[in-house]
């Protein structure tokens, strides 16, 4: 076999060595673009944006906003995450990446279940990166628990501008943790909040099942003062549940994130509206569909009849789609935020319209 020449030597070395390099950025792409979302200083020593003044309406994204028809309810909505971060452990409300991502794809398609109930309102907060969604560091469990300090302090300025009346609470990914520390510091602990709650949805967050103790899971579709949550997963995906699972972190008594330590985590099938009804077929759905881009009040198209669920083991697992418009799109950091459609908005519209129903009934309205 003839000896390579230095030339050839170096050539193969480089192809080598490119090859190497491919195959570690494969292996380890999400650990490098994980790692350049981390603003890399203690949260302890970290100053944060300046605090959102909810008497002012720049600090909302929606204000009591109010579609043709909208009923009676008043809803206080709180998003999920917009900003990747990079720099800063919880954004500033005025970033205009995540205001935009905000106003075109997360209040359409989560908030907009919502707007034949009544008047809308979701403030902008100092929200946690998404870094913060993707490690337990202690860091990151600090930001997220700082972000509660808006959400509380909007809720009270909320309350004051609506002291009577049915309430909706809702929340999404991130806005669902953030909701859920509401109910429990908040709602549970005043009877007179916990008489107007209609209901809270915390759509696609993770909740331990023992936090229902004060506010129950709804059983049936006319309860009221009831809470559905449940987080989705495409069925066959073990591997993201299992992940899921693994990273939880619920609220301690203290206000802190803690690790879930495998505690059951609830679900409520959001077709079915009920604890004890976990299983839906396509016939059941409602509608599905991708509201990105569509004005606040405007009613989108909806594709009934596709979409299959399941709540077990805490999670609710749904039937994998063909469409295109429910597929993930977008940046690494985009599949790793809150969908940009919502695969169950006519399921989570007709169920508050009709626990609104109740409501009324019973407070003889």
């Amino acid at each position: 076999m003839p000896s390579l020449t230095l030339r050839q030597w170096v050539g193969y070395t480089g192809f080598v060595l490119v090859f190497i390099l491919v195959a570690a950025v494969a292996v380890w792409r999400g650990d490098i673009l994980k790692a350049g979302l981390d603003p890399q200083v203690p949260f302890q020593t970290y100053d944060p944006p300046p605090a959102p003044n909810y008497e002012q309406a720049a600090s909302w994204a929606l204000d009591d906003a109010r579609a043709p028809g909208a009923g009676s309810a008043h809803i206080f909505f709180v998003h999920s995450t917009t900003y990747e971060g990079g720099r800063d452990w919880n954004g500033p409300i005025d970033h205009r990446d995540s205001a935009t991502e905000l106003r075109r794809s997360v209040l359409p398609n989560y908030a907009g279940p919502f707007a034949r109930a009544g008047d809308v309102s979701a403030p902008y907060y100092r929200q946690a990166n998404l870094y913060t969604r993707l490690t337990m560091r202690e860091d990151a469990r600090e930001a997220r628990a700082f972000a509660y300090k808006d959400i509380d302090a909007a809720f009270t300025h909320w309350l004051q501008a609506h002291p009577t009346g049915p309430i909706i609470l809702a929340g999404v990914e991130q806005g669902a943790d953030l909701v859920d520390h509401l109910l429990h510091d908040r709602v549970a602990i005043d009877p007179l909040l916990k008489q107007r709650l209609v209901a809270a949805y915390l759509m696609e967050g993770l909740v331990p099942a023992e936090r229902a103790r004060n506010i129950p899971l709804c059983e049936r579709p006319d309860q009221v003062g009831c809470v559905l949550a449940w987080k989705s997963v495409q069925e066959g995906d073990d591997a993201e549940a299992k992940r899921l699972l693994r990273r939880a972190l619920v609220w301690n008594e203290r206000g802190a994130l803690d690790g879930a330590d495998g505690a059951p985590t609830a679900c409520v099938n959001p077709v079915t509206g009920s604890v004890d009804q976990p299983v839906s077929a396509m016939r059941d759905s409602r509608g599905a569909t991708n509201a990105t881009n569509l004005e606040w009040g405007a009613r989108p198209a909806f594709q009934s009849r596709i979409v299959a669920a399941e709540c077990r083991a805490g999670i609710l697992w749904r039937s994998p789609l063909n469409s295109e418009s429910f597929r993930p799109k977008g940046s690494w950091a985009d599949r790793r935020k809150a969908p940009s459609f919502n695969l169950f908005y006519a399921d989570i519209e007709a169920d508050a319209l009709n626990r609104i129903e109740a409501w009324e009934k019973i407070d003889g309205v």
